[in-house]
């Protein structure tokens, strides 16, 4: 299946080749009111935010997350839809029924499959997600929150594949798989929490050496340890750990919900106009 992008849809920052962010999923707007305006902030190197109204679309349309993701749509964003696989238990036609909730209700641009198996067993069965998500929104940018390195075969259906979710003590010490090599940095993305402000700028360069367009770093931790809420356990397949068996874990992290502290300066480092 090719890329999932529609047709004379709009060039984002991602596709320029710039490094970007990518928003996992502030809080409520009424939560969160200054996290979403900063978003369309003039200049801003935003190439996706989430929208996570209830862990989904919830019951029914809210008129305050409708407004925010038509500010973003406006200001040239892409807003995708939260769907969470829990690592593949989530039965298809629930999620194909959120995905148009979604559509119906927000007019997202895609969808961020958040809790995505990670193994070669479970690729047949995501690639029919991926498909079936593609005919709700004839095409539109689908992103795989897996939060490792997947088998490789992820990388042929989806836009982009989160290949590291975590804290910044693991991120530190991280490598890129070696397959990743053949992709280019838009196809992936990395979201970080608990990142100290001097450390900043060593963040970023690892993103870069390690072949990602798209970041989110943030010093916010989830929980007083500063561990992620999933468990990870290897997949048995050699593409590294896996958060299948989190199942006990929600999908938020509290860490990505609030504005970083160092929002202002990551936003000027990775803004328009910065040297790759």
């Amino acid at each position: 299946m090719p890329y999932l992008t529609r047709p004379g849809a709009r060039l984002s920052a991602t596709e320029e080749g710039r490094l970007g962010i990518g928003v996992p999923g502030y809080a409520h707007p009424l939560l969160a009111p200054v996290e979403w305006a900063e978003l369309t902030r003039p200049g801003t190197p935003l190439h996706w935010a989430v929208l996570n109204v209830a862990d989904g679309p919830g019951d029914r349309p809210d008129p305050h997350c409708l407004a925010a993701a038509g500010r973003l749509t406006n200001a040239g964003s892409r807003v995708l839809g939260h769907l969470d696989l829990a690592y593949g238990t989530h039965p298809a036609g629930e999620l194909v029924s959120d995905a148009r909730r979604f559509l119906d209700w927000y007019r997202v641009d895609g969808y961020f499959l958040d809790r995505c198996p990670a193994g070669r067993a479970d690729l047949p069965a995501i690639r029919r997600t991926t498909a079936d998500l593609g005919a709700v929104l004839d095409g539109g940018f689908v992103v795989l929150g897996q939060g490792v390195h997947p088998y490789p075969g992820y990388a042929e259906f989806a836009d982009q594949l989160v290949t590291f979710r975590g804290r910044w003590a693991d991120y530190r010490w991280s490598q890129a798989a070696a397959w990743t090599a053949d992709h280019p940095p838009e196809r992936f993305a990395h979201l970080v929490h608990g990142v100290p402000r001097g450390h900043l700028e060593e963040a970023i360069r690892i993103a870069r050496w390690q072949g990602a367009g798209t970041i989110f770093f943030t010093d916010r931790t989830d929980r007083a340890d500063g561990t992620d809420r999933t468990d990870r356990a290897d997949t048995g397949d050699g593409v590294g750990p896996s958060t299948r068996n989190g199942a006990g874990g929600g999908s938020r992290n509290g860490s990505f919900e609030t504005l970083p502290g160092f929002w202002d300066e990551i936003v000027s480092r990775v803004g328009p106009g910065v040297s790759e």
